[in-house]
């Protein structure tokens, strides 16, 4: 989709964009966006306008009138219609959708110079559309849990034919190679960026894949507005973690920030590194992780490889924030922590073995299959067994325990037949450690049962205490 969309601004042009080659009264050789001159050829505004009615092409009109005709385009398009009745104000409708496809082409054509008052009501234009209160989610109708989007659809706004148009000349203008950053960023301002963000919350799913796009390009474009776009981001993710926990874009949101993240530099900046501790780790917390796991992943693993010294940071993260009812979401801990470990080099696995392994040793005996099956693929990861073997003397007595368990009570026997095959790796990196980890264990089920032995004779001895007593206060009465 995001590779279709920015396609889709990119057309070739059309024979009927060359004949507009002279829109705005100049030559084949100027610019499609550029700074207004001061002189007379500012164009002023013209009147309001009380109704909708068809206005004539761009070629149909002089030269000298198309600055004034744009602008007058433009109060079409500013006109709010009611939606959710198809047949009401039909024809206003089709007037200014085919007047902001006439806009588009316009933009699109990069043929024409647009002065800079243009440009300023364009946007302005372009916010009277897009900016609204978006209808509460359907889940605060109801009060059920969100849906997971992949399963249903959501709502659909009804006047998406307008507002993809709309959505398409935003694109357009900020894509475009002739607009001039520095007159661009007066109207695409800090107050613009925060309404586009606020958007992403909507259950529209054609909106947010456009809403993603054109955030993405603004930040590519407009450098003076990156630290402010991470600053409102994180905001949006700590307003999800610790209240809200129902936002409709979260998925959306990380999948700027992975591309984001690729571009950081190295050394990694501290405000980096605060942002991965402070909001992407935390956001494995909310439970509907599992609608933005894959994106959130994918920011985590950019994270690590740019800098291994996060290793640690992040697996201790993931432990802290690890589930421990929701099999489900479970499942997906341990497959982002096998990426993890996959990118992470001995020193910084040693630092946090020891909690790791606790982790692991309880998904090992995890009474869903599932979970365990999960736990015991690890081992058929060649990085990480190799990280295990050069740390067995830590880790064979933690999970020992774990795998003995398996083998003599796991009610699934696929789990019972992978478990074999993990003591046998053990078996094969160090066998004298393995026998001195099976010899503890069989000590400790040995004391475990004396324990167990005396707790019962001391209940027998409580239990003849308490029948004796009660026959001698028989004989009493």
């Amino acid at each position: 989709m995001f590779k279709k969309i920015i396609k889709g601004g990119q057309r070739k042009h059309s024979k009927s964009d060359s004949t507009d080659a002279s829109l705005y009264g100049s030559g084949p050789n100027s610019n499609a966006v550029a700074a207004p001159s001061r002189n007379s050829d500012v164009p002023m505004a013209p009147p309001p306008m009380d109704t909708v009615e068809p206005l004539p092409l761009f070629r149909d009109v002089p030269v000298s009138d198309r600055q004034n005709l744009f602008m007058r385009k433009l109060q079409i398009c500013c006109f709010q219609f009611d939606f959710s009745d198809t047949l009401k104000s039909a024809r206003e409708k089709e007037i200014k959708r085919q007047t902001l496809l006439e806009l588009v082409d316009i933009i699109q054509s990069g043929s024409g110079k647009i002065m800079e008052r243009c440009q300023e009501d364009m946007i302005k234009m372009i916010g009277v559309n897009i900016f609204r209160c978006l209808p509460p989610a359907s889940h605060e109708n109801t009060g059920q849990e969100a849906t997971d989007p992949e399963e249903d659809e959501g709502y659909l706004e009804p006047s998406w034919p307008h507002l993809q148009i709309v959505y398409g000349l935003l694109l357009r203008y900020v894509v475009s190679s002739d607009t001039d950053t520095k007159v661009a960023k007066r109207f695409i301002d800090h107050s613009f960026v925060l309404k586009l963000l606020d958007l992403f919350d909507s259950e529209d799913h054609r909106e947010r894949e456009f809403l993603k796009t054109i955030l993405h390009r603004i930040y590519g474009k407009f450098m003076v507005h990156r630290p402010f776009i991470r600053k409102a981001i994180n905001n949006i993710f700590y307003r999800f973690i610790y209240e809200t926990e129902r936002h409709s874009g979260i998925g959306e949101l990380l999948e700027i920030l992975g591309s984001i993240i690729n571009g950081f530099a190295l050394p990694m900046k501290e405000e980096h590194k605060l942002f991965l501790v402070r909001a992407l780790i935390p956001l494995h917390k909310p439970k509907p992780v599992g609608a933005y796991h894959q994106q959130l992943s994918y920011c985590i693993i950019q994270f690590v490889e740019k800098d291994n010294k996060l290793a640690d940071t992040v697996i201790r993260g993931l432990l802290k924030y690890w589930p421990l009812t929701n099999c489900q979401k479970e499942l997906l801990f341990l497959g982002e922590l096998e990426e993890v470990l996959e990118a992470t080099q001995s020193a910084e696995f040693q630092r946090c073995v020891v909690p790791l392994f606790r982790q692991i040793a309880r998904c090992l005996n995890s009474p869903h299959f599932q979970v365990a099956e999960r736990a015991l693929f690890l081992w058929n990861n060649e990085h990480i067994v190799s990280l295990i073997a050069q740390n067995r003397q830590a880790i064979l007595p933690i999970i020992f325990e774990a795998l003995e368990k398996n083998i003599r009570s796991h009610w699934n026997q696929a789990i019972h037949g992978l478990t074999a095959n993990v003591k046998k790796m053990f078996m094969e990196m160090d066998a004298e450690l393995f026998d001195d980890c099976h010899r503890q264990f069989e000590e400790k089920e040995a004391r475990a049962q004396e324990v167990e032995e005396q707790r019962e004779m001391t209940w027998k001895k409580l239990v003849d205490a308490a029948a004796h007593r009660g026959e001698d206060n028989m004989v009493t009465v």
